[in-house]
């Protein structure tokens, strides 16, 4: 058995309603979850504040994204330090829509994740390849280049690896309905894991978890938690759905 805990997060993105959230948190509330998986949901900011204080506590609430300065006059943006403030735990940054919507570079991603990680949040980072990239087999490549930003960034701290989840989404399938095979997420979660080993430490490629995000739901779910590098889930629109539970405790 892996010691990593198994980690299941929902991404609402740009979803719901004031009712539809409510829905949201009354299944899960009423749920019986396995208490051996970390659960984190990341409603739209604005909704944040209900959520975290209508949840149960088992599960921690994370923001769709953060900013990398302090409080001040930055217009739109939402801080560490409220975030902290409002008891929200986690915070999902690097992820597709952003980095290929908004232009968010490498080294952007890297410096908000590591003022998120210096000001106590966890941080849920996405890495994935396009299909072109993919199709010219440059999948691996693509994602230890984001990684080596990111390690530029950190270095080779443990303290602030162990805050890090890493949720390996390729964006060929986010919202397609296409999900890599078992084998093809294993080899690029195998891969990740063998980078962190050789570039910053044995114990940190051990410890830290690697998520599978791109069309995961209660029907494939199963097949891929069995895979020894795949230790949990970044959700999509699965998670605004009842059947995200069945996600949650695929395990059982």
């Amino acid at each position: 058995m892996s010691p990593r805990k198994f980690f299941v997060g929902g991404n609402f993105k740009m979803n719901g309603t004031i009712k539809s959230i409510k829905a949201i948190v009354d299944n899960l509330n009423q749920a019986n979850l396995d208490s051996n998986v970390e659960v984190v949901v990341a409603p739209p900011a604005l909704y944040l504040l209900l959520v975290r204080d209508s949840l149960k506590a088992q599960i921690e609430v994370a923001a769709q994204n953060v900013y990398d300065q302090p409080d001040g006059a930055f217009t739109g943006e939402i801080s560490a330090h409220q975030l902290g403030d409002s008891n929200i735990t986690w915070t999902i940054l690097g992820h597709s829509e952003r980095r290929t919507l908004l232009g968010e570079s490498d080294a952007v991603v890297s410096s908000k994740t590591k003022y998120a990680l210096d000001n106590g949040l966890g941080v849920i980072w996405c890495c994935g390849e396009t299909l072109e990239q993919r199709e010219a087999s440059l999948t691996v490549a693509v994602v230890t280049g984001q990684l080596a930003s990111l390690k530029e960034t950190l270095g080779t701290d443990a303290a602030a690896w162990a805050k890090v989840v890493i949720a390996y989404e390729p964006i060929w399938a986010i919202g397609t309905g296409k999900v890599a095979t078992t084998e093809q997420a294993q080899e690029v979660h195998a891969a990740i894991r063998n980078w962190l080993s050789d570039k910053v430490s044995p114990a940190v490629a051990e410890a830290t978890r690697i998520l599978y995000g791109g069309s995961v739901n209660e029907k494939n779910c199963k097949d891929l938690a069995k895979q020894a590098d795949i230790d949990g889930f970044l959700v999509g629109g699965a998670s605004l759905k009842p059947g995200f539970v069945e996600i949650v405790n695929c395990n059982l």
